[in-house]
């Protein structure tokens, strides 16, 4: 058994993976945040008593740049007093069992691909859509990181006069439109026509960020999770119609895009990093 560990901005969720599935889920709301200390001990104290059963390894999924070697995270998105904090080696220390640590987006590819809706291809982008776009990559069959756990922050790339995340995360809906996707989400649940055309345009510029994930990696599959991912036949039109200009006809046919059907799959993915670590063959956890 693992026990897999999803930080966030605002909450922390940790549960032990078991079978392929999470068990003995917790989620604290983290309090004091400009204060390491503090925030560390909420985080132990949501771990702690997951020791109690037989752990083998903790794997924790961040939302920052990660020197993966060290398990050391730097500037974790909505926590400003975690600059530089050596995660690895506290949570060693403090509960004596192997501890690894990966970006959040990452360890929700990473799940995908091990356990979730992407487990028979070999090569997969995976996209969470909510804050932000975050983008984790798998190379046959392994978790790409790069030089600086930073590879695939498609959502990064200059687009218009901002990034491509300002236009296909939650910013699109409060900074462009003064709503939030949950508003325009269930507007367009009753039909209204502008929550509709939101999404319509929401979608396109999703497109975009699809169709550079595609020229970049030319993955089998690219799976859409997240808050905002729940939405997807409300921007699936708007996607597509973004992605017709592709330029290389075949790749457009063969390409699969995947809604994520697990919500604990980050979690399975942060547990899931001892094993990309020890690079276990996929075939032996099918």
């Amino acid at each position: 058994m693992k026990i897999g560990v999803d930080l966030g901005g605002t909450k922390v969720k940790a549960g032990i993976e078991f079978n392929g599935e999470i068990i003995h889920q917790n989620t604290v709301f983290l309090q004091e945040k400009e204060s390491m200390s503090a925030t560390l001990e909420q985080l132990f104290d949501l771990i702690r008593p997951l020791t109690q059963h037989p752990i083998g390894s903790i794997g924790i999924g961040v939302p920052s740049v990660v020197d993966v070697e060290k398990g050391i995270v730097y500037n974790v998105a909505n926590i400003p007093s975690w600059e530089k904090v050596a995660l690895r080696d506290i949570l060693e220390e403090e509960f004596n069992i192997p501890v690894y640590v990966n970006n959040d987006a990452n360890c929700f590819s990473l799940g995908e691909h091990r356990y979730g809706v992407a487990q028979h291809y070999n090569s997969v982008v995976g996209m969470t859509i909510g804050t932000g776009l975050g983008s984790g990559i798998i190379i046959d069959n392994q978790l790409y990181n790069g030089s600086n756990c930073g590879a695939g922050e498609i959502g990064l790339l200059p687009y218009r006069e901002h990034n491509l995340e300002y236009y296909a995360g939650s910013n699109f809906f409060e900074a462009i439109h003064g709503t939030t996707a949950l508003l325009v989400s269930n507007a367009a649940l009753d039909g209204d026509k502008k929550a509709l055309r939101l999404w319509q345009e929401f979608g396109v510029h999703l497109g975009f960020a699809i169709k550079a994930a595609m020229y970049t990696y030319d993955p089998e599959a690219i799976v859409l999770g997240g808050s905002i991912a729940k939405a997807y036949s409300f921007f699936e039109g708007g996607m597509r119609e973004a992605l017709e200009d592709f330029a290389y006809p075949e790749t457009l046919k063969r390409i699969k895009i995947l809604q994520s059907q697990n919500d604990d799959i980050a979690l399975l993915g942060a547990a899931a990093l001892v094993l990309q670590d020890a690079k276990v063959p996929v075939s032996s956890l099918r």
